[in-house]
Protein backbone atom coordinates (compact mmCIF):
# COMPACT_ATOMS: atom_id res chain seq x y z
CA UNK A 1 0.00 0.00 0.00
CA UNK A 2 1.16 2.92 -0.98
CA UNK A 3 2.43 5.23 1.83
CA UNK A 4 4.16 8.56 0.24
CA UNK A 5 1.90 11.17 -0.13
CA UNK A 6 2.60 14.75 -1.77
CA UNK A 7 0.43 17.46 -0.46
CA UNK A 8 -0.36 20.99 -0.07
CA UNK A 9 -1.88 20.97 3.27
CA UNK A 10 -2.59 24.62 3.29
CA UNK A 11 -4.45 24.83 0.59
CA UNK A 12 -6.84 21.52 1.73
CA UNK A 13 -6.87 23.53 4.80
CA UNK A 14 -8.17 26.94 3.52
CA UNK A 15 -10.79 24.77 1.12
CA UNK A 16 -11.64 23.35 3.83
CA UNK A 17 -12.88 26.60 5.93
CA UNK A 18 -14.44 27.78 2.40
CA UNK A 19 -16.68 25.16 3.29
CA UNK A 20 -17.30 25.84 6.74
CA UNK A 21 -18.17 29.44 5.68
CA UNK A 22 -20.45 28.15 3.11
CA UNK A 23 -22.58 26.16 5.55
CA UNK A 24 -22.52 29.07 7.88
CA UNK A 25 -25.18 30.66 5.24
CA UNK A 26 -28.02 27.39 5.78
CA UNK A 27 -29.45 29.14 8.61
CA UNK A 28 -33.34 29.39 9.71
CA UNK A 29 -32.26 33.09 10.86
CA UNK A 30 -30.78 35.36 8.97
CA UNK A 31 -28.59 36.68 11.76
CA UNK A 32 -26.34 33.71 13.09
CA UNK A 33 -26.41 30.11 12.35
CA UNK A 34 -29.37 28.14 13.37
CA UNK A 35 -29.76 24.82 12.04
CA UNK A 36 -31.71 22.11 13.49
CA UNK A 37 -32.44 18.55 13.32
CA UNK A 38 -35.03 17.55 10.28
CA UNK A 39 -35.74 21.02 9.27
CA UNK A 40 -35.22 22.49 5.62
CA UNK A 41 -32.10 23.72 6.64
CA UNK A 42 -30.94 20.34 7.75
CA UNK A 43 -32.05 19.09 4.28
CA UNK A 44 -29.78 21.76 2.40
CA UNK A 45 -26.93 21.14 4.37
CA UNK A 46 -27.27 17.47 3.62
CA UNK A 47 -27.06 17.93 0.01
CA UNK A 48 -24.32 21.00 -0.19
CA UNK A 49 -22.37 18.56 1.59
CA UNK A 50 -23.12 15.67 -0.41
CA UNK A 51 -22.38 17.42 -3.30
CA UNK A 52 -18.77 17.81 -1.56
CA UNK A 53 -18.40 14.31 -1.12
CA UNK A 54 -19.65 12.89 -4.90
CA UNK A 55 -16.48 15.60 -5.82
CA UNK A 56 -14.46 13.32 -3.99
CA UNK A 57 -15.94 10.33 -5.53
CA UNK A 58 -17.35 9.11 -2.56
CA UNK A 59 -21.27 7.29 -2.97
CA UNK A 60 -23.54 9.15 -1.00
CA UNK A 61 -26.86 8.73 0.81
CA UNK A 62 -28.96 9.79 3.58
CA UNK A 63 -30.27 7.01 6.21
CA UNK A 64 -33.68 6.32 8.05
CA UNK A 65 -32.10 8.73 10.75
CA UNK A 66 -32.01 11.89 8.70
CA UNK A 67 -27.71 11.39 9.20
CA UNK A 68 -25.67 12.10 5.65
CA UNK A 69 -23.31 9.31 4.63
CA UNK A 70 -20.48 9.16 2.45
CA UNK A 71 -18.23 6.09 1.37
CA UNK A 72 -14.81 5.60 0.03
CA UNK A 73 -15.17 1.87 -0.47
CA UNK A 74 -12.09 0.03 -0.39
CA UNK A 75 -10.70 -2.05 -3.18
CA UNK A 76 -11.35 -5.53 -0.70
CA UNK A 77 -15.11 -5.62 -1.16
CA UNK A 78 -15.26 -7.31 2.44
CA UNK A 79 -13.55 -5.33 4.24
CA UNK A 80 -14.17 -3.78 7.60
CA UNK A 81 -15.65 -0.19 7.62
CA UNK A 82 -14.27 2.72 9.70
CA UNK A 83 -16.45 5.65 10.80
CA UNK A 84 -15.38 8.76 10.99
CA UNK A 85 -18.48 11.56 11.84
CA UNK A 86 -19.83 14.42 13.81
CA UNK A 87 -22.65 16.40 13.72
CA UNK A 88 -24.09 18.93 10.99
CA UNK A 89 -26.47 20.66 13.25
CA UNK A 90 -26.30 23.32 15.62
CA UNK A 91 -27.23 25.19 18.74
CA UNK A 92 -28.53 28.63 17.79
CA UNK A 93 -26.50 31.21 17.58
CA UNK A 94 -23.95 28.95 16.85
CA UNK A 95 -20.34 28.73 15.84
CA UNK A 96 -19.44 27.21 12.57
CA UNK A 97 -16.65 24.77 13.57
CA UNK A 98 -18.64 22.70 16.11
CA UNK A 99 -19.04 19.10 14.43
CA UNK A 100 -18.89 21.00 11.09
CA UNK A 101 -15.40 20.89 11.04
CA UNK A 102 -15.16 17.21 11.83
CA UNK A 103 -17.29 16.17 8.82
CA UNK A 104 -15.64 18.56 5.98
CA UNK A 105 -12.25 17.77 7.06
CA UNK A 106 -12.17 13.61 6.16
CA UNK A 107 -14.11 14.50 3.18
CA UNK A 108 -10.87 16.55 2.26
CA UNK A 109 -8.70 14.12 3.25
CA UNK A 110 -10.41 11.17 1.18
CA UNK A 111 -10.22 13.66 -2.27
CA UNK A 112 -6.49 13.78 -1.72
CA UNK A 113 -6.25 9.98 -1.51
CA UNK A 114 -8.87 9.58 -4.49
CA UNK A 115 -6.29 11.87 -6.51
CA UNK A 116 -3.65 10.18 -5.49
CA UNK A 117 -4.65 7.13 -6.21
CA UNK A 118 -4.53 5.50 -2.86
CA UNK A 119 -7.12 2.66 -1.49
CA UNK A 120 -7.09 1.62 1.90
CA UNK A 121 -7.64 -1.89 3.61
CA UNK A 122 -11.09 -0.36 4.73
CA UNK A 123 -14.36 1.25 3.98
CA UNK A 124 -14.62 4.79 5.07
CA UNK A 125 -18.04 6.25 6.24
CA UNK A 126 -17.76 9.96 6.53
CA UNK A 127 -21.02 10.82 8.64
CA UNK A 128 -22.68 13.57 9.51
CA UNK A 129 -25.24 13.21 12.21
CA UNK A 130 -28.27 15.20 11.82
CA UNK A 131 -28.39 15.47 15.31
CA UNK A 132 -25.88 16.02 18.41
CA UNK A 133 -27.39 18.89 20.50
CA UNK A 134 -30.73 17.90 20.88
CA UNK A 135 -32.14 21.87 20.49
CA UNK A 136 -35.24 20.62 18.58
CA UNK A 137 -36.29 17.30 20.66
CA UNK A 138 -34.50 17.77 24.19
CA UNK A 139 -32.94 14.78 23.82
CA UNK A 140 -29.18 14.47 22.49
CA UNK A 141 -27.41 12.06 19.97
CA UNK A 142 -30.37 10.70 17.97
CA UNK A 143 -28.58 10.48 14.70
CA UNK A 144 -25.70 8.48 16.48
CA UNK A 145 -27.77 6.55 18.42
CA UNK A 146 -29.48 5.50 15.24
CA UNK A 147 -26.06 4.14 13.82
CA UNK A 148 -25.48 2.63 17.04
CA UNK A 149 -28.56 0.61 17.40
CA UNK A 150 -29.35 2.40 20.46
CA UNK A 151 -32.48 4.16 19.11
CA UNK A 152 -35.34 4.61 21.87
CA UNK A 153 -38.85 4.49 21.22
CA UNK A 154 -39.61 6.20 23.47
CA UNK A 155 -38.33 9.58 21.84
CA UNK A 156 -41.17 9.37 19.01
CA UNK A 157 -43.48 11.34 21.64
CA UNK A 158 -40.82 14.31 22.26
CA UNK A 159 -42.29 17.36 20.85
CA UNK A 160 -40.84 20.44 19.87
CA UNK A 161 -41.56 24.10 20.43
CA UNK A 162 -44.25 23.98 17.86
CA UNK A 163 -45.53 21.23 19.38
CA UNK A 164 -44.70 18.44 16.37
CA UNK A 165 -43.48 15.39 17.62
CA UNK A 166 -40.26 13.56 16.69
CA UNK A 167 -42.42 10.71 14.35
CA UNK A 168 -44.10 13.43 12.73
CA UNK A 169 -41.09 15.31 11.69
CA UNK A 170 -39.44 12.30 10.42
CA UNK A 171 -42.56 12.19 8.28
CA UNK A 172 -42.13 15.45 7.31
CA UNK A 173 -38.83 14.93 6.31
CA UNK A 174 -39.63 12.03 3.86
CA UNK A 175 -38.22 9.38 6.77
CA UNK A 176 -40.04 6.24 7.83
CA UNK A 177 -39.95 5.98 11.56
CA UNK A 178 -40.61 2.09 10.93
CA UNK A 179 -37.20 2.11 9.27
CA UNK A 180 -35.22 3.75 12.13
CA UNK A 181 -33.59 0.43 12.98
CA UNK A 182 -32.12 -0.08 9.39
CA UNK A 183 -30.22 2.83 10.06
CA UNK A 184 -28.13 0.31 12.63
CA UNK A 185 -24.73 -0.90 11.62
CA UNK A 186 -23.55 -4.03 13.03
CA UNK A 187 -20.89 -4.52 15.28
CA UNK A 188 -18.85 -7.06 13.64
CA UNK A 189 -18.38 -4.99 10.26
CA UNK A 190 -16.84 -2.29 12.06
CA UNK A 191 -12.98 -1.34 12.03
CA UNK A 192 -13.43 1.39 14.43
CA UNK A 193 -14.92 4.88 14.85
CA UNK A 194 -12.79 7.99 14.63
CA UNK A 195 -14.05 11.49 15.34
CA UNK A 196 -11.76 15.35 14.95
CA UNK A 197 -13.47 18.10 16.69
CA UNK A 198 -12.23 21.65 17.96
CA UNK A 199 -11.48 21.23 21.55
CA UNK A 200 -14.19 23.44 22.97
CA UNK A 201 -11.79 24.52 25.82
CA UNK A 202 -8.54 26.15 26.93
CA UNK A 203 -5.78 23.26 26.89
CA UNK A 204 -4.58 23.33 23.45
CA UNK A 205 -3.77 26.81 23.18
CA UNK A 206 -2.28 27.20 26.66
CA UNK A 207 -0.04 24.49 25.74
CA UNK A 208 0.65 26.23 22.18
CA UNK A 209 -0.49 23.12 20.56
CA UNK A 210 -2.77 22.90 17.34
CA UNK A 211 -3.84 19.32 17.99
CA UNK A 212 -4.21 16.63 20.79
CA UNK A 213 -5.65 13.70 21.15
CA UNK A 214 -8.43 12.66 23.28
CA UNK A 215 -8.52 10.04 26.26
CA UNK A 216 -11.70 9.84 27.54
CA UNK A 217 -14.89 11.72 27.25
CA UNK A 218 -16.79 12.90 30.58
CA UNK A 219 -20.21 10.81 31.46
CA UNK A 220 -22.92 13.65 32.23
CA UNK A 221 -25.80 13.49 34.82
CA UNK A 222 -28.41 16.10 34.14
CA UNK A 223 -31.34 17.20 36.59
CA UNK A 224 -34.65 19.66 37.46
CA UNK A 225 -34.64 20.48 41.13
CA UNK A 226 -37.46 21.93 42.39
CA UNK A 227 -37.38 23.18 46.19
CA UNK A 228 -40.81 24.38 47.17
CA UNK A 229 -41.59 26.91 50.05
CA UNK A 230 -44.78 28.96 50.74
CA UNK A 231 -44.93 32.62 49.02
CA UNK A 232 -46.25 35.88 50.65
CA UNK A 233 -46.20 39.64 50.98
CA UNK A 234 -42.91 40.64 50.85
CA UNK A 235 -43.85 43.49 53.31
CA UNK A 236 -46.05 41.92 55.94
CA UNK A 237 -44.05 38.15 56.74
CA UNK A 238 -41.60 38.68 59.16
CA UNK A 239 -38.18 37.31 58.00
CA UNK A 240 -37.79 34.76 60.81
CA UNK A 241 -41.13 32.97 59.47
CA UNK A 242 -40.43 33.06 55.78
CA UNK A 243 -39.96 29.83 53.52
CA UNK A 244 -38.05 31.85 50.71
CA UNK A 245 -37.45 28.70 48.08
CA UNK A 246 -35.13 30.81 46.37
CA UNK A 247 -33.17 31.60 49.10
CA UNK A 248 -32.67 27.95 49.44
CA UNK A 249 -31.71 27.35 45.73
CA UNK A 250 -28.97 30.07 46.04
CA UNK A 251 -27.37 27.92 48.80
CA UNK A 252 -27.77 24.85 46.82
CA UNK A 253 -25.88 26.86 44.20
CA UNK A 254 -23.04 27.97 46.20
CA UNK A 255 -23.58 24.08 47.73
CA UNK A 256 -22.98 22.61 43.75
CA UNK A 257 -19.98 25.10 43.30
CA UNK A 258 -18.34 24.28 46.58
CA UNK A 259 -18.95 19.93 45.96
CA UNK A 260 -17.50 19.87 42.45
CA UNK A 261 -14.18 21.43 43.99
CA UNK A 262 -14.20 19.06 46.69
CA UNK A 263 -14.83 16.03 44.18
CA UNK A 264 -12.97 17.39 41.56
CA UNK A 265 -15.86 16.94 39.17
CA UNK A 266 -17.45 20.16 37.14
CA UNK A 267 -20.79 21.02 37.60
CA UNK A 268 -23.10 24.01 36.35
CA UNK A 269 -26.48 25.56 37.39
CA UNK A 270 -27.70 26.93 34.13
CA UNK A 271 -31.09 27.24 34.20
CA UNK A 272 -32.88 28.71 37.42
CA UNK A 273 -36.71 29.78 37.14
CA UNK A 274 -38.69 31.52 40.56
CA UNK A 275 -42.35 31.57 40.80
CA UNK A 276 -44.58 33.42 41.34
CA UNK A 277 -42.05 36.20 39.86
CA UNK A 278 -43.74 39.83 41.32
CA UNK A 279 -41.10 42.17 42.88
CA UNK A 280 -43.28 41.58 46.05
CA UNK A 281 -43.86 38.40 46.39
CA UNK A 282 -42.06 36.06 48.25
CA UNK A 283 -40.61 32.84 45.84
CA UNK A 284 -42.62 30.27 47.11
CA UNK A 285 -40.94 28.16 44.36
CA UNK A 286 -37.92 27.59 42.53
CA UNK A 287 -37.02 24.95 39.54
CA UNK A 288 -33.35 24.89 38.36
CA UNK A 289 -31.06 22.54 36.59
CA UNK A 290 -27.58 20.56 37.71
CA UNK A 291 -25.11 19.22 35.22
CA UNK A 292 -22.80 17.43 36.62
CA UNK A 293 -19.42 15.81 34.76
CA UNK A 294 -16.64 14.06 35.65
CA UNK A 295 -14.42 11.14 33.51
CA UNK A 296 -15.20 8.88 36.58
CA UNK A 297 -18.34 8.29 36.92
CA UNK A 298 -18.11 6.83 40.67
CA UNK A 299 -16.72 10.28 41.81
CA UNK A 300 -19.88 11.83 39.95
CA UNK A 301 -22.42 9.86 41.91
CA UNK A 302 -20.71 10.18 45.00
CA UNK A 303 -21.08 14.12 44.84
CA UNK A 304 -24.55 13.62 43.41
CA UNK A 305 -25.08 11.70 46.48
CA UNK A 306 -23.50 14.31 48.97
CA UNK A 307 -24.73 17.14 47.52
CA UNK A 308 -28.56 15.46 47.53
CA UNK A 309 -27.66 14.52 51.30
CA UNK A 310 -26.73 18.49 51.91
CA UNK A 311 -29.11 20.11 50.05
CA UNK A 312 -31.98 18.15 52.34
CA UNK A 313 -30.34 19.52 55.45
CA UNK A 314 -30.58 22.84 54.02
CA UNK A 315 -34.25 22.93 53.24
CA UNK A 316 -34.83 21.50 56.35
CA UNK A 317 -33.24 24.08 58.33
CA UNK A 318 -35.63 26.52 55.93
CA UNK A 319 -38.32 24.62 55.94
CA UNK A 320 -38.47 23.80 52.69
CA UNK A 321 -39.29 20.28 50.18
CA UNK A 322 -36.95 19.41 47.23
CA UNK A 323 -37.53 17.02 44.76
CA UNK A 324 -34.85 15.58 42.04
CA UNK A 325 -35.88 14.64 38.64
CA UNK A 326 -33.25 13.23 36.30
CA UNK A 327 -33.80 14.29 32.99
CA UNK A 328 -30.33 13.12 31.14
CA UNK A 329 -27.20 10.37 31.85
CA UNK A 330 -24.82 9.57 29.82
CA UNK A 331 -21.88 7.20 30.99
CA UNK A 332 -17.99 7.95 30.64
CA UNK A 333 -16.08 6.64 27.99
CA UNK A 334 -12.63 5.99 27.41
CA UNK A 335 -10.95 5.82 23.91
CA UNK A 336 -9.66 2.80 23.45
CA UNK A 337 -5.59 1.73 24.40
CA UNK A 338 -4.77 0.95 20.60
CA UNK A 339 -6.43 4.57 18.76
CA UNK A 340 -4.42 6.11 21.40
CA UNK A 341 -0.86 4.30 20.74
CA UNK A 342 -1.37 4.68 17.01
CA UNK A 343 -2.31 8.06 17.42
CA UNK A 344 1.07 8.88 19.08
CA UNK A 345 3.03 7.05 16.65
CA UNK A 346 1.34 9.32 14.45
CA UNK A 347 1.60 12.45 16.01
CA UNK A 348 5.16 11.93 16.49
CA UNK A 349 6.23 11.00 13.44
CA UNK A 350 5.02 14.50 12.36
CA UNK A 351 7.10 15.65 15.30
CA UNK A 352 3.55 16.91 16.73
CA UNK A 353 3.60 16.50 20.61
CA UNK A 354 1.19 13.94 21.15
CA UNK A 355 -0.42 15.92 23.99
CA UNK A 356 -3.47 13.48 25.65
CA UNK A 357 -6.58 15.32 27.24
CA UNK A 358 -9.70 14.85 27.98
CA UNK A 359 -13.20 15.63 26.56
CA UNK A 360 -16.01 17.78 29.36
CA UNK A 361 -18.13 18.10 26.42
CA UNK A 362 -19.74 15.04 25.41
CA UNK A 363 -19.77 13.92 21.36
CA UNK A 364 -21.29 11.25 19.19
CA UNK A 365 -18.27 9.13 20.05
CA UNK A 366 -19.47 8.37 23.16
CA UNK A 367 -22.61 6.98 21.04
CA UNK A 368 -20.47 4.16 19.30
CA UNK A 369 -18.38 3.30 22.63
CA UNK A 370 -20.57 -0.28 23.47
CA UNK A 371 -20.37 -0.95 20.22
CA UNK A 372 -16.57 -0.67 18.77
CA UNK A 373 -13.26 1.03 19.50
CA UNK A 374 -13.40 4.80 19.38
CA UNK A 375 -10.67 7.58 19.14
CA UNK A 376 -10.96 11.53 19.15
CA UNK A 377 -8.34 14.09 17.87
CA UNK A 378 -9.03 18.08 19.14
CA UNK A 379 -8.44 21.07 17.29
CA UNK A 380 -7.38 24.17 18.84
CA UNK A 381 -9.99 27.16 19.11
CA UNK A 382 -9.15 30.58 19.79
CA UNK A 383 -9.83 31.33 23.66
CA UNK A 384 -11.46 27.75 24.21
CA UNK A 385 -14.59 29.45 23.11
CA UNK A 386 -17.47 27.54 21.50
CA UNK A 387 -21.12 27.27 21.47
CA UNK A 388 -21.09 30.80 20.28
CA UNK A 389 -20.53 33.01 17.05
CA UNK A 390 -16.87 34.14 18.07
CA UNK A 391 -16.02 30.12 17.89
CA UNK A 392 -12.14 30.79 15.72
CA UNK A 393 -9.95 28.12 14.42
CA UNK A 394 -6.80 29.12 12.14
CA UNK A 395 -6.34 27.50 8.89
CA UNK A 396 -2.75 26.69 10.20
CA UNK A 397 -4.11 24.17 12.58
CA UNK A 398 -6.61 22.79 10.43
CA UNK A 399 -3.76 21.90 7.82
CA UNK A 400 -1.86 20.08 11.03
CA UNK A 401 -5.17 18.66 11.41
CA UNK A 402 -5.38 17.23 7.86
CA UNK A 403 -1.86 16.11 8.20
CA UNK A 404 -2.72 14.12 11.49
CA UNK A 405 -5.88 12.98 9.90
CA UNK A 406 -4.61 12.08 6.69
CA UNK A 407 -1.35 10.07 8.89
CA UNK A 408 -3.43 8.39 10.87
CA UNK A 409 -5.45 6.42 7.83
CA UNK A 410 -2.49 5.45 6.16
CA UNK A 411 -1.03 4.41 9.61
CA UNK A 412 -3.61 2.10 9.96
CA UNK A 413 -3.95 0.91 6.50
CA UNK A 414 -0.25 -0.43 6.94
CA UNK A 415 -1.36 -1.99 10.42
CA UNK A 416 -4.52 -3.41 9.14
CA UNK A 417 -2.75 -4.59 6.16
CA UNK A 418 -0.48 -6.70 8.83
CA UNK A 419 -2.69 -7.83 10.44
Amino acid sequence: MQTSVAIDSHAMAEQIMAWCDELASISAESEGIHRFYLTPEHHACNERVATWMRQATMTTHVDQAGNLIGRYASNQADAKTLIIGSHLDTIPNAGRYDGILGVLLPIAVIDLLQRQGIQLPFHIDVIGFGDEEGIRFGATLLGSRAVAGTWDNNWWSLNDRADTSLAQAFDQFGLDPDAITQAAYAAEQLLGYLEVHIEQGPVLEQQGLPVGIVSAIAGARRFQIDIEGQAGHAGTVPMTMRQDALLGASEAALLIEQTAQKFGVVATVGQLTCGPGAVNVIPGNVRFSLDIRSVDDAVRDEAIGHLQQQLEKICHQRRLTCQWHQIHQAPAVKCAPWWLELQQQTMASLALKPLVLMSGAGHDAMAFADMTDIAMYFVRCKGGISHHPDESITSADVAVAFDTLLETLLQLGQQTQAN
